[in-house]
Protein backbone atom coordinates (compact mmCIF):
# COMPACT_ATOMS: atom_id res chain seq x y z
CA UNK A 1 0.00 0.00 0.00
CA UNK A 2 1.45 3.34 -1.06
CA UNK A 3 0.63 6.28 1.21
CA UNK A 4 0.26 9.55 -0.67
CA UNK A 5 -0.23 12.99 0.84
CA UNK A 6 -2.25 15.50 -1.15
CA UNK A 7 -1.60 19.20 -0.68
CA UNK A 8 -2.02 22.50 -2.50
CA UNK A 9 -3.42 25.98 -2.03
CA UNK A 10 -7.08 26.76 -1.50
CA UNK A 11 -8.96 26.70 -4.79
CA UNK A 12 -6.56 24.25 -6.43
CA UNK A 13 -9.27 21.59 -6.65
CA UNK A 14 -8.05 18.99 -4.18
CA UNK A 15 -11.59 17.87 -3.29
CA UNK A 16 -12.53 17.10 -6.90
CA UNK A 17 -9.23 15.32 -7.50
CA UNK A 18 -9.69 13.09 -4.47
CA UNK A 19 -13.29 12.38 -5.37
CA UNK A 20 -12.14 11.10 -8.76
CA UNK A 21 -9.36 8.98 -7.23
CA UNK A 22 -11.66 7.54 -4.58
CA UNK A 23 -14.19 6.36 -7.14
CA UNK A 24 -11.72 4.86 -9.61
CA UNK A 25 -9.00 3.20 -7.53
CA UNK A 26 -8.75 0.60 -4.77
CA UNK A 27 -7.90 3.13 -2.12
CA UNK A 28 -8.97 4.97 0.99
CA UNK A 29 -9.10 8.76 1.21
CA UNK A 30 -8.64 10.44 4.59
CA UNK A 31 -9.57 14.11 4.85
CA UNK A 32 -7.99 15.78 7.86
CA UNK A 33 -10.88 18.28 8.17
CA UNK A 34 -13.34 15.40 8.58
CA UNK A 35 -11.07 13.72 11.11
CA UNK A 36 -10.87 17.00 13.06
CA UNK A 37 -14.66 16.92 13.45
CA UNK A 38 -14.59 13.29 14.58
CA UNK A 39 -12.00 13.85 17.32
CA UNK A 40 -14.15 16.69 18.72
CA UNK A 41 -17.23 14.51 19.18
CA UNK A 42 -18.64 13.88 22.69
CA UNK A 43 -16.63 11.27 24.55
CA UNK A 44 -13.37 12.01 22.77
CA UNK A 45 -10.37 13.44 24.61
CA UNK A 46 -10.41 16.55 22.41
CA UNK A 47 -14.02 17.22 23.36
CA UNK A 48 -13.18 17.38 27.06
CA UNK A 49 -10.03 19.42 26.55
CA UNK A 50 -11.77 21.97 24.33
CA UNK A 51 -14.59 22.46 26.83
CA UNK A 52 -12.02 22.94 29.60
CA UNK A 53 -10.28 25.55 27.46
CA UNK A 54 -13.24 27.35 25.91
CA UNK A 55 -16.12 26.70 28.30
CA UNK A 56 -19.51 24.99 27.94
CA UNK A 57 -20.97 27.92 26.00
CA UNK A 58 -19.46 26.43 22.82
CA UNK A 59 -21.88 23.49 23.06
CA UNK A 60 -25.09 23.08 21.11
CA UNK A 61 -28.09 23.94 23.32
CA UNK A 62 -29.71 20.73 24.53
CA UNK A 63 -32.92 20.07 26.48
CA UNK A 64 -31.51 16.73 27.62
CA UNK A 65 -29.01 17.57 30.39
CA UNK A 66 -27.99 13.94 30.86
CA UNK A 67 -26.60 13.82 27.33
CA UNK A 68 -23.26 15.28 26.20
CA UNK A 69 -24.21 17.88 23.59
CA UNK A 70 -21.91 18.25 20.56
CA UNK A 71 -19.68 21.27 20.06
CA UNK A 72 -21.31 24.00 18.00
CA UNK A 73 -18.79 24.74 15.25
CA UNK A 74 -20.07 28.27 14.72
CA UNK A 75 -19.94 29.15 18.42
CA UNK A 76 -16.44 27.73 18.69
CA UNK A 77 -15.25 29.61 15.59
CA UNK A 78 -16.68 32.87 16.94
CA UNK A 79 -14.92 32.38 20.26
CA UNK A 80 -11.47 31.84 18.78
CA UNK A 81 -11.87 34.31 15.88
CA UNK A 82 -9.27 37.08 16.08
CA UNK A 83 -7.81 35.54 19.25
CA UNK A 84 -4.48 34.15 18.15
CA UNK A 85 -3.62 32.69 21.56
CA UNK A 86 -6.88 30.73 21.83
CA UNK A 87 -6.46 29.52 18.25
CA UNK A 88 -2.95 28.35 19.07
CA UNK A 89 -4.21 26.45 22.13
CA UNK A 90 -7.03 24.85 20.14
CA UNK A 91 -4.61 23.74 17.43
CA UNK A 92 -2.32 22.25 20.10
CA UNK A 93 -5.24 20.07 21.16
CA UNK A 94 -6.73 19.15 17.81
CA UNK A 95 -3.77 18.70 15.45
CA UNK A 96 -1.97 15.96 17.45
CA UNK A 97 -5.28 14.11 17.87
CA UNK A 98 -5.90 14.24 14.12
CA UNK A 99 -2.43 12.91 13.38
CA UNK A 100 -2.84 10.11 15.94
CA UNK A 101 -6.17 9.12 14.36
CA UNK A 102 -4.60 9.04 10.90
CA UNK A 103 -1.66 6.96 12.14
CA UNK A 104 -4.13 4.44 13.60
CA UNK A 105 -5.96 4.30 10.26
CA UNK A 106 -2.68 3.67 8.43
CA UNK A 107 -1.78 0.87 10.85
CA UNK A 108 -5.22 -0.73 10.46
CA UNK A 109 -5.10 -0.62 6.66
CA UNK A 110 -1.57 -2.03 6.57
CA UNK A 111 -2.72 -4.94 8.72
CA UNK A 112 -5.68 -5.60 6.42
CA UNK A 113 -3.45 -5.40 3.34
CA UNK A 114 -6.34 -4.91 0.92
CA UNK A 115 -5.67 -1.42 -0.48
CA UNK A 116 -3.39 -0.29 -3.28
CA UNK A 117 -3.27 3.32 -2.07
CA UNK A 118 -4.10 5.44 0.95
CA UNK A 119 -4.47 9.19 0.35
CA UNK A 120 -4.26 11.82 3.08
CA UNK A 121 -5.36 15.41 2.51
CA UNK A 122 -4.60 18.08 5.08
CA UNK A 123 -4.28 21.86 4.87
CA UNK A 124 -1.06 21.76 6.90
CA UNK A 125 0.37 18.55 5.50
CA UNK A 126 3.86 19.99 5.17
CA UNK A 127 3.81 22.30 8.17
CA UNK A 128 2.57 19.61 10.58
CA UNK A 129 5.22 17.08 9.63
CA UNK A 130 3.13 14.59 7.65
CA UNK A 131 6.14 14.18 5.36
CA UNK A 132 7.42 11.57 7.81
CA UNK A 133 4.11 9.67 7.63
CA UNK A 134 3.52 9.46 3.87
CA UNK A 135 5.59 7.77 1.17
CA UNK A 136 5.34 10.83 -1.05
CA UNK A 137 3.59 14.18 -1.41
CA UNK A 138 1.54 15.34 -4.40
CA UNK A 139 1.08 19.03 -5.11
CA UNK A 140 -2.25 19.88 -6.75
CA UNK A 141 -1.33 23.00 -8.68
CA UNK A 142 -3.42 25.74 -10.26
CA UNK A 143 -2.27 29.29 -11.13
CA UNK A 144 -3.24 31.97 -8.64
CA UNK A 145 -5.58 33.69 -11.11
CA UNK A 146 -7.49 30.43 -11.66
CA UNK A 147 -7.74 29.77 -7.93
CA UNK A 148 -8.99 33.29 -7.30
CA UNK A 149 -11.72 32.94 -9.91
CA UNK A 150 -12.81 29.57 -8.51
CA UNK A 151 -13.12 31.03 -5.02
CA UNK A 152 -15.13 34.00 -6.31
CA UNK A 153 -17.48 31.73 -8.24
CA UNK A 154 -17.88 28.77 -5.90
CA UNK A 155 -17.66 30.45 -2.49
CA UNK A 156 -18.42 34.11 -3.30
CA UNK A 157 -15.21 35.18 -1.55
CA UNK A 158 -14.16 38.81 -1.83
CA UNK A 159 -10.70 39.72 -3.11
CA UNK A 160 -9.81 40.94 0.38
CA UNK A 161 -10.73 37.58 1.93
CA UNK A 162 -8.82 35.70 -0.76
CA UNK A 163 -5.74 37.88 -0.17
CA UNK A 164 -5.90 37.08 3.54
CA UNK A 165 -6.11 33.33 2.94
CA UNK A 166 -3.37 33.28 0.30
CA UNK A 167 -1.09 35.25 2.60
CA UNK A 168 -1.23 32.48 5.23
CA UNK A 169 -0.48 29.60 2.84
CA UNK A 170 2.83 28.30 1.57
CA UNK A 171 4.31 29.71 -1.61
CA UNK A 172 4.27 27.77 -4.87
CA UNK A 173 8.04 27.29 -4.56
CA UNK A 174 7.67 25.81 -1.07
CA UNK A 175 5.03 23.33 -2.20
CA UNK A 176 7.19 22.25 -5.13
CA UNK A 177 10.24 21.85 -2.92
CA UNK A 178 8.52 19.25 -0.74
CA UNK A 179 6.39 17.41 -3.29
CA UNK A 180 7.50 14.55 -5.52
CA UNK A 181 4.58 14.79 -7.95
CA UNK A 182 2.88 17.87 -9.40
CA UNK A 183 -0.63 17.51 -10.82
CA UNK A 184 -1.57 20.48 -12.99
CA UNK A 185 -5.23 21.21 -12.25
CA UNK A 186 -5.24 24.67 -13.76
CA UNK A 187 -6.96 23.62 -16.97
CA UNK A 188 -9.88 21.27 -17.50
CA UNK A 189 -10.52 18.38 -15.09
CA UNK A 190 -9.84 15.72 -17.73
CA UNK A 191 -6.31 17.00 -18.17
CA UNK A 192 -5.68 16.54 -14.44
CA UNK A 193 -7.31 13.10 -14.42
CA UNK A 194 -5.04 11.92 -17.22
CA UNK A 195 -1.97 12.90 -15.18
CA UNK A 196 -3.31 11.04 -12.15
CA UNK A 197 -4.13 7.92 -14.15
CA UNK A 198 -0.70 7.84 -15.72
CA UNK A 199 1.03 8.04 -12.33
CA UNK A 200 -1.18 5.58 -10.45
CA UNK A 201 -1.25 3.05 -13.29
CA UNK A 202 2.55 3.21 -13.30
CA UNK A 203 2.58 2.33 -9.60
CA UNK A 204 0.12 -0.52 -10.11
CA UNK A 205 2.19 -1.89 -12.97
CA UNK A 206 5.31 -1.85 -10.74
CA UNK A 207 3.51 -4.08 -8.22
Amino acid sequence: MRIIGITGGIGSGKTEILSYIGKKYNCKVILADEVAHKVKEPGEDCYRELITLLGTDILIDSELPEMMPPIDRIKMAEKIFANSELLYQVNKIVHPAVKAYILDEITNEKEKGTLDFLFIEAALLIEDGYISIVDELWYIYAPEAVRRERLRQSRSYSDEKIDGIFGKQLSEEEYKRHCLVLIDNGKDRQYAYEQIDKKLEEYLWQK
